[in-house]
């Protein structure tokens, strides 16, 4: 049974101890919100999270959110993060995904509705699908094939979704939508199966950089302290429709493991492999309502992020800095 203090701001993360989640529980305990962490560790880590089990308003719950929830006490915000999130995973996760993003979603919805507490979905990008325009704005209904691998977690993320809308609806509830884009950091698993801690993983032991198709790809990234910074704000607006947050600014995959060569000053070389089905041509957001609703854009450009990233998978031996100029990538 979980007690949650009187009068403390209470919020409980879904998946607190994955990647994301476990920067908003930092985030939420350092604002004094007293956390409670509910993760199965099915890819979430305990270690993400080591550093708060002895903090007096932080406590974890190894839970399967699939099963029913009980909170006893106060709670004010329900975040809803779990889910296996890289490509990875929910191909390995395949009916967990699916459990997580339905049933999960369902149990947390209704102890949010218990509670009398705002809910807030972490959708993602990928409710777009592999995309037929660009940037993708929050109109887009988006292209996804539902039959295709990757539509485990599309089809799961498009439901929570529809069922988050109908409680909203239907009983009058406080929720709110955030799709995130991709985003990296520390804390990202090396297996993760994401180009980043892909990329970064061989350029640390200069073995090949693997690349899928042919790195005309593209993508957006959004450092993860940004991202924190943008689901906060939309929590605590009164924001009820979908939101993207995310990086704007574009480029090549081919680029991207350029960059990371030099950053990290390995001798790897670049091999491409065929691309996976349905794998996205371009991923980047359109952040205006972001910015005029929330007051909120990145800050934190792609050099400096992908160097304190870097330094993580290295063990923090590389220093504070990577001491490397960065010239203008090129886009050929």
């Amino acid at each position: 049974m979980v007690h949650a203090k009187k009068l403390k701001i209470t919020a409980l993360i879904t998946g607190g101890a994955g990647f994301i989640g476990s920067h908003l529980s930092d985030f939420l305990v350092g604002k004094g919100y007293r956390v409670i962490c509910m993760d199965n560790l099915l890819t979430g880590k305990i270690e993400n999270i080591k550093h708060l089990l002895k903090d007096k308003n932080f406590e974890f719950v190894k839970h399967n959110v699939t099963k029913y929830i009980n909170v006893k006490g106060r709670v004010d915000y329900i975040l809803h993060f779990a889910s296996p999130a890289s490509p990875a995973d929910y191909l390995k996760y395949p009916i967990q995904t699916l459990k997580v993003g339905s049933l999960g979603t369902h149990k947390a919805l209704g102890l949010a509705k218990e509670k009398r507490a705002v809910f807030l979905l972490a959708s993602t990008s990928e409710v777009y699908g592999d995309p037929l325009v660009n940037p993708q704005p929050e109109t887009y209904w988006g292209n996804v094939n539902c039959i295709g691998p990757r539509g485990v977690y599309d089809e799961a993320k498009r439901f929570a979704e529809a069922i988050t809308m109908a409680y909203q609806r239907y009983h009058a509830m406080d929720t709110r939508i955030v799709r995130i884009f991709n985003t990296y950091g520390e804390r990202m698993r090396e297996d993760d199966g994401r180009a980043i801690p892909n990329f970064i993983g061989q350029a640390l032991k200069d073995i090949p950089i693997t690349i899928y198709g042919d790195g005309s790809q593209t993508r957006s990234f959004c450092y993860v302290s940004d991202m924190v910074g943008g689901i906060y704000n939309l929590l605590i607006s009164s924001v009820s429709e979908p939101v993207n947050i995310g990086n704007p600014d574009e480029m090549l995959l081919l680029d991207l493991a350029r960059l990371i060569i030099r950053l990290s000053r390995s001798k790897s070389k670049i091999v491409f492999k065929e691309l996976p089905v349905d794998d996205p041509k371009v991923r980047r957001p359109a952040i205006s309502k972001a910015k005029k609703l929330l007051r909120w854009s990145p800050k934190v450009g792609l050099k400096e992020g992908l160097s304190k990233t870097i330094e993580y998978f290295a063990g923090g031996k590389s220093g504070d800095t990577i001491p490397i100029s960065l010239h203008k990538i090129s886009r050929k």
